[in-house]
Order: C-alpha cells, then sequence, then structure tokens
C-alpha cells in the first residue's frame, strides 16, 4: 500500500515538474514573440517614415498658417488704436475684405500666377483647382505618398502650401489699410484689394519664390522683406500721395492727430509679434529633421533679438529727438526689427540680428519724419516700417547674411518700383474717376458713419 502511495506521488511530483518546465517553455516563447512583434512595428516605423515626415510638416506648417492670419487681428487693432474713433468700423471693414477677399482672389488667380509657368518676368494666372489633390484616405502606402508629392523642396500638401501663401498675400494687401486711413472711399478700397492680391502681389512673388528672373539672380528675401512687407509698404505710399493728407493735418492749424487708443495699438503689437513666429519660423517649410529644426530656433531667435532691438533703438533716438520716450515710435520700432530681419532671419548670427533690428528702429523713426517733413500723411506709418524697413531687410541679408549684392539690390529696387508705379496708376484712375476720395463733409463726420452707417462705439 505504502509502495503504491509513494509510486502516485513520484508520478505527480514528475508530472508538475514537466508542466513548470513547460510554462517557462512557453513564458520564454511569448517573449520571443514579443520581441518579433516589436522589430516588425520598428521595420514598419521606417518604412513609413515619409508619412511620418510628412505628417510633421504638414502639421507644423498649419500651425504656422494660423499664426499669420492671426497678424490679422493684430492690425485692426493696431490701425483702429492709431486713428481717429470715428473711423474704427471702416478700418476693421478694410481689414475683414482684405482676408476675405484676398484668399478668395489669390485661390482664382493669384496662386496659379506666382507659382504657374511663365517666362521669368510673366505668368498666366490659374486657378488652385481642389480636384488637384487627393481626397482623404486615398493613401494606402508610403510609395503612394512619395509619387503625389512631388516637389524637390517640401513635403507639403498643395493645400496647405496654398493656404499658408494666401496669408501672405492678405498680409501685404493689410499693410495699406493704415496708410490710406480716415480719407478713402470703402468702394475704392475693395478695387484695390483686388488688383493688388490677385495681380500685383502675385507677379513680384513669382519673380522669387515662383523661380523667376530675380530668383536666378540669386535673391535672398527668406520670409518677405521686401515681397511682401515692402509690396505692401509701397502701394500704402503710392496710395496717402495720390489722396493727400487728412483734412488739418498739413494746415497752418496743423495737429499732430494722435490715436484714440494707444491700448489698443499695443496690443495690436504684441498679436503681430506673435504671429510673426508662423510668418518667419514657419517660411523654414521643413520640421522633420534635426538640421530643419535648428533652422527653425535660429531663425525664431533672431526675429525675437531683432524686435527687441528695433524698440528699444526706436525709442532712444525719438526720445533724443523729441525729448520724450514715444510709445508709438517704440511699438513702430518692434515692427521694424521684424520687418528688418525677415528677409535674413535664416543666414544671420544672433549678434548680426541684434545690429539688424537695432537699424530698423533708427529707419523707421527717420523714415516718420520724413514723411512728415515732405507733408506725406501716413497715420501709421506703414511706409516706413514696411517699405524702408523692408529694403534695409534685403540689403542686410547681404551686408551680413553673405547673400549677393548685386541681386538683393536688384531685388530691392525692381519689386519696390514696381508696386509703388503699378498701384499709383490705379489710385489715380480711382481719383480722375471721382472713386478714391470721400467728401470733407463725410471725412469730418467720419468713414464709420458716412461709410457704413455703424458706429464702433454706439455713440
Amino acid at each position: 500500500m505504502k509502495k503504491k502511495l509513494w509510486y502516485i506521488l513520484a508520478m505527480l511530483g514528475l508530472i508538475g515538474a514537466m508542466s513548470f518546465v513547460h510554462a517557462q517553455e512557453v513564458e520564454a516563447v511569448a517573449e520571443v514573440v514579443e520581441a518579433i512583434e516589436e522589430v516588425e512595428e520598428t521595420v514598419d516605423f521606417f518604412a513609413d517614415s515619409k508619412q511620418l515626415a510628412i505628417a510633421i510638416d504638414n502639421i507644423f506648417l498649419l500651425i504656422a498658417t494660423v499664426l499669420v492670419i492671426f497678424m490679422q487681428a493684430g492690425f485692426a487693432i493696431l490701425e483702429s488704436g492709431l486713428n481717429h474713433s470715428k473711423n474704427t468700423v471702416n478700418i476693421l471693414m478694410k481689414n475683414v475684405m482684405d482676408f476675405s477677399l484676398g484668399v478668395l482672389l489669390y485661390f482664382f488667380v493669384g496662386y496659379g500666377i506666382m507659382y504657374g509657368d511663365g517666362n521669368g518676368v510673366f505668368a498666366a494666372p490659374s486657378m488652385l483647382g481642389a480636384t488637384e489633390v487627393p481626397p482623404a484616405g486615398s493613401y494606402e502606402t508610403a510609395e503612394q505618398v512619395e509619387a503625389d508629392f512631388e516637389m524637390d523642396w517640401s513635403l507639403f500638401s498643395t493645400q496647405i502650401d496654398f493656404l499658408f501663401q494666401a496669408a501672405f498675400a492678405a498680409t501685404a494687401a493689410t499693410i495699406v489699410s493704415g496708410a490710406v486711413a480716415g480719407r478713402m472711399k470703402f468702394a475704392a478700397y475693395i478695387v484695390y484689394t483686388i488688383v493688388l492680391t490677385g495681380f500685383i502681389y502675385p507677379l513680384s512673388g513669382y519673380w522669387t519664390w515662383g523661380e523667376g528672373w530675380l530668383y536666378e539672380l540669386g535673391f535672398h528675401d527668406f520670409a518677405g522683406s521686401v515681397i511682401v512687407h515692402a509690396v505692401g509698404g509701397f502701394a500704402g505710399l503710392a496710395g496717402a500721395i495720390v489722396l493727400g493728407p487728412r483734412i488739418g493735418r498739413f494746415g497752418k492749424d496743423k495737429t499732430p492727430m494722435p490715436g484714440h487708443n494707444l491700448t489698443f495699438a499695443a496690443l495690436g503689437v504684441f498679436i503681430l509679434l506673435i504671429g510673426w513666429y508662423g510668418f518667419n519660423p514657419g517660411s523654414v517649410l521643413e520640421f522633420h529633421t534635426i538640421d530643419a529644426i535648428q533652422n527653425t530656433m535660429l531663425v525664431a531667435v533672431n526675429t525675437t533679438l531683432s524686435a527687441a532691438a528695433g524698440a528699444v533703438f526706436a525709442m532712444l533716438l525719438a526720445w533724443f529727438l523729441d525729448k520724450k520716450p514715444d510709445l508709438t515710435m517704440a511699438l513702430n520700432g518692434i515692427l521694424a526689427g521684424l520687418v528688418g530681419i525677415t528677409a535674413n532671419a535664416d543666414i544671420v548670427t544672433n549678434l548680426s540680428a541684434i545690429a539688424i533690428g537695432a537699424i530698423s528702429g533708427l529707419l523707421v523713426v527717420g523714415g516718420i519724419k520724413l514723411l512728415e517733413a515732405v507733408k506725406i500723411d501716413d497715420p501709421v506709418g506703414a511706409w516706413p516700417v514696411h517699405g524702408l524697413c523692408g529694403i534695409w531687410g534685403v540689403l542686410a541679408a547681404a551686408i551680413f547674411g553673405g547673400a549677393p549684392m548685386g541681386a538683393q539690390i536688384a531685388g530691392a529696387v525692381a519689386i519696390p518700383v514696381y508696386a509703388f508705379i503699378t498701384m499709383f496708376i490705379v489710385f489715380s484712375i480711382l481719383k480722375a474717376i471721382g472713386m478714391l476720395r470721400v467728401s470733407e463733409e463725410e471725412e469730418m463726420v467720419g468713414l464709420d458713419l458716412s461709410e457704413h452707417g455703424q458706429s464702433a462705439y454706439g455713440e
């Protein structure tokens, strides 16, 4: 009996030992399977790295685009704050239409001119066309993605590329709003917006970013000191000259006509500063590599340093000249530094960025004083900020960044002259047919009531 009991116990022990060994083997096999699955996931990751790069670049550019669009709010608040309260609705309405009409015109005409086929000087207009981009979910393999994104310089969807560029076009248009504030008919402004965003800006953009004749010369304007800002600045100068000054601005009883809300003006500038981190760092146009991210960070820091230096040196010069530290000069100094660094933020050092911003701050104060001396009424300083400092920006790309000086001079002359002459003709035609300027009575009442029948403050 005892022998049978020991036999049974021995058998049970043996079975238990075999079960334990089997469990260990199963666990070992499971670990091997898990390791294989991890390797397969890694292989899949690298196999789909192209898709990952595309996803990163497109989402980052979308964020940058939203920041640039947000600049429209900055322009609207800044311009309204630096003008009389009776013209606030008119300024806000112009900014709304700059963006709305600008996007539509750029879609139907401008984008095709800027990036279409041409002879280096002219390109025929064409519509973007939503059918050019496959619908969502149409990609199944990395090879299909790579086949569709054919541009050598980026991995961007045509859709987001259009949206980013449309935001730039709207920025060029809205610069003029402040320069002609308080006396231009709203209908005339609509005509101007159509011409600038649909034809004038896209053609100058084609010469450069569309690989036209300035591109062939080696012209470097990283994010648009001249291509965007000087176009708007010199268009605004043309409008201010053809319109003439606001009533009482330069007469024997001349008055400085300060803005009605400097809090709005300061807030607008800070919004523009934030938006510029989409404007400049977004223009790197690549974010999925270490080199691209390092360049993006360089551009962001240079943008900040130049803006800060512009504010400080504009304040100091204005303080020296007028014996008081002027808030509006410091605010314009920030914008001047931003415009000055826009052409060269990717190719200059941090110290050079400070120097570029400092000179921009001095230039904007000098430009404002110059306009006052020759009796050109630019209520917000659009030409000194965007025109004068835009030219300085592309020249600084040669001085501090090694861009070819001959090409930089060619671009610094050709684009502003082109923008000024074409828009001077447009404004002169509008003036000749009686469509440009409101009547004296309407101007004195204010454009809010005379043009829109509304008041911003319920007065």
